[in-house]
C-alpha cells in the first residue's frame, strides 16, 4: 500500500507496517506518544548525511555495470584483451552481482546492515583498485568478479536500511530519491564513460573508470561509520549454507547462458544450463521447506510469496527492467549505425535523462494524488514514449524532435515507476526481513536486465542481419524498442491488478478492530 492510504486507514499510527505472508494490521507508536519503546527501530540522527552516503552505494553498484561499455575498445588496446575477455569484463561483474544479491541481503539481516554495507564498500574499493591496476585481461576479469561480489554485499543494505530505519510517512519521498539515484547511475555511466575515455584526465586511459571509485568509496565508508546507525533484527540465526549454494546455482544456470549465449551463438551448453535450472529450483524449494519444518531459518522465506502484492511486484520488477536492453541497442544504433563518437552517443541519452530527473522528483506529489496508480501512469508513459521513439526512428536519417520527445516521455515514466515498485514490494514485508526482500528485488531487476539484453538484443541483431546500412540499424532499433513498449503495456494491466489488491487489503484492514 502507498503511504497515504496506510496513514488514512491507520489514523494516528506512524510506525512501520508489519506484514508477512498477507495483509496485517498496522502497528506502531501513537503519534503523540513521547515514550520510546524498547523495540523501536533505530532512527537517523542526521538523516540527510546518512542517506547521502547510503545512496553512494546505491549509485556505484549499477554504475560499474554501465560505465565499462564505452571503455571496451580502449581495454582491448591497453591490455591486448581477447573478445572473450572483453565480454567477461561486462558479464562476469553482472553475473556475480545478480547471483549473490539475495545472499548479500540475508547477510545484512543476520550480521547487521551497516556492518555489511561497510564491508561491501571496503571490498568494492579494493576490487576497483585491482581493476584499475590490472596488468592483463585475465586479471581484469578476476577483479571484476570480486567487484561484483562486493557490490552484491553492499547494495541490498541500502534498501533494507531505508525500510527499517526511515519512518513510514517519509518512505515515499526517500524511495523516490533512491529510485532517482539508482536509475541515474545508468545515465551517468553512458555520459561519464564517454567523457572519461575521451578526455582521459590525469593522463589515464580506461583505468580512470575504475580508479575514480576509490576516493568516492573511502568517503562513503567514513560517512557510513559516522552517520548510519546499525540495524538488524532482534534475533540472529545462522545462515542457510545449503540454500545459498542451491540458489546461487539456480541463478547461475539462468544468468550465465543469458549473458554469454548470444555472443557464443547459443551453443548446446546454453540450453543444457537452462534445462538444469528447473530441477535445481525444485531442489532449492524442497531444501528451504525442510529447513522451515525443522524450525530453522531458511535463506528465502517462502511465506513471502503468499502475499499476492509481493509476488506481483517481483513480476513487475522483472518485466520493467527488461527495458535495460534500450541502453544496449540505443548505443549500438548511434555509434555503429550512425557513426557517432562515444562522447556524442553518450550525450544523446540526455533527453531520456531529463525525463528521468523529472519522474522521481515529482513522484511524491503524484503518489499523494493518485496513490498506487503511479505505477499505471509510469508504465503508460513508458509505453507511449518508446512507441513514439520507435515510430520516429525510421522517419528521418537522423533522430528528430519527435524522436527525443518520446525519450523524454519514457524517461519520466521510468523515473515514476522505479521507486514505486521498490517501495510497494518492500512495504509488504517486516523490517526484520527487509534485507532479504531488498536482495530479492535487486536480484529480480538484474535478472530482468540480463534477460532483456539477451532476448531483445538478440532480436535487434537478428533483424540487422549483418547489414551495415544506417537504415538497417534504424529498422532494428525500431523493432527492439517496440518490444520494450509491448512489455510495458503488459505491465499496465498487471499494475491495475496490484492496485486492486491494495485497495481490497486496505478495506479489510480498515474494518479490523484496533
Amino acid at each position: 500500500m502507498n503511504s497515504e492510504a496506510i496513514k488514512s486507514a491507520s489514523a494516528a499510527f506512524v510506525g512501520p507496517r508489519r506484514v508477512c505472508g498477507g495483509v496485517g494490521a498496522s502497528v506502531g507508536v501513537a503519534a503523540g506518544d513521547p515514550v520510546a519503546k524498547p523495540n523501536d527501530p533505530p532512527r537517523f540522527e542526521r538523516q540527510g548525511l546518512a542517506l547521502a552516503v547510503l545512496f553512494v552505494g546505491a549509485f556505484l553498484a549499477p554504475l560499474d555495470y554501465f560505465i565499462v561499455n564505452l571503455a571496451l575498445p580502449s581495454i582491448r588496446v591497453g591490455l591486448n584483451a581477447s573478445d572473450a575477455q572483453l565480454q567477461l569484463v561486462v558479464s562476469a561483474y553482472a553475473s556475480a552481482y545478480a547471483v549473490l544479491l539475495i545472499t548479500g541481503g540475508r547477510l545484512g539481516d543476520l550480521f547487521g546492515r551497516r556492518r555489511m554495507f561497510m564491508t561491501g564498500m571496503a571490498a568494492f574499493v579494493v576490487a576497483s583498485a585491482l581493476c584499475g591496476f590490472a596488468s592483463s585481461g585475465h586479471v581484469l576479469v578476476i577483479s571484476r568478479i570480486v567487484q561484483g561480489i562486493a557490490a552484491a554485499v553492499m547494495a541490498p543494505q541500502v534498501l533494507a536500511t531505508i525500510r527499517a530505519v526511515v519512518p513510514l510517512h517519509q518512505q515515499t519521498r526517500v524511495m523516490s530519491f533512491y529510485g532517482f539515484v539508482f536509475g541515474l547511475s545508468s545515465i551517468v555511466g553512458q555520459l561519464g564513460g564517454g567523457a572519461l575515455i575521451t578526455y582521459h584526465p590525469f593522463g589515464l586511459d580506461w583505468r580512470i573508470i575504475f580508479l575514480i571509485n576509490i576516493p568516492i568509496g573511502i568517503a562513503a565508508f567514513i560517512g557510513t561509520w559516522k552517520f548510519v546507525p546499525e540495524n538488524q533484527p532482534a534475533t540472529r540465526a545462522g545462515i542457510d549454507l545449503l540454500g545459498v549454494v542451491l540458489l546461487s546455482a539456480v541463478l547461475l544456470l539462468v544468468i550465465y547462458p543469458m549473458t554469454h549465449g548470444r555472443e557464443a551463438g547459443w551453443p548446446a551448453w546454453t540450453y543444457v544450463m537452462f534445462a538444469l535450472a528447473v530441477p535445481a529450483l525444485g531442489l532449492f524449494i524442497a531444501a528451504e521447506r525442510r529447513v522451515e519444518r525443522r524450525g530453522g531459518h531458511p535463506l528465502v522465506d517462502l511465506h513471502l510469496f503468499r502475499n499476492p502484492a509481493f509476488g506481483l511486484g517481483l513480476v513487475l520488477a522483472f518485466l520493467f527492467y527488461c527495458n535495460s536492453a534500450f541502453f544496449l541497442t540505443y548505443g549500438i544504433f548511434l555509434q555503429t549505425g550512425l557513426h557517432w563518437s562515444p562522447l556524442v552517443a553518450g550525450m544523446a541519452i540526455m533527453p531520456f535523462a531529463i525525463g528521468f530527473v523529472i519522474g522521481p522528483l515529482s513522484s511524491p506529489a503524484v503518489v499523494r494524488r493518485i496513490g498506487g496508480h503511479v505505477l499505471t501512469l509510469g508504465f503508460s508513459m513508458m509505453t507511449a514514449g518508446f512507441a513514439v521513439t520507435a515510430w520516429s526512428a525510421t522517419r528521418t536519417a537522423t533522430p528528430d524532435l519527435l524522436f527525443y520527445c518520446g525519450l523524454v516521455c519514457a524517461g519520466i515514466g521510468q523515473g515514476l515507476t522505479l521507486p514505486s515498485i521498490m517501495r510497494i514490494v518492500l512495504q509488504e514485508v517486516t523490517p526484520e526481513k527487509a534485507g532479504l526482500a531488498s536482495g530479492m528485488v535487486s536480484s529480480t531487476l538484474q535478472i530482468g536486465a540480463a534477460v532483456g539484453a539477451a532476448a531483445i538484443g538478440g532480436v535487434f541483431f537478428s533483424t540487422l542481419g549483418g547489414s551495415t546500412a544506417p537504415a538497417a540499424f534504424a529498422h532494428a532499433f525500431k523493432g527492439s524498442l517496440m518490444i520494450n513498449a509491448a512489455l510495458m503495456f503488459v505491465c499496465i494491466g498487471l499494475s491495475l491488478l496490484l492496485v486492486r489488491h491494495q485497495q481490497l487489503a486496505l478495506r479489510r484492514a480498515a474494518v479490523q478492530p484496533v
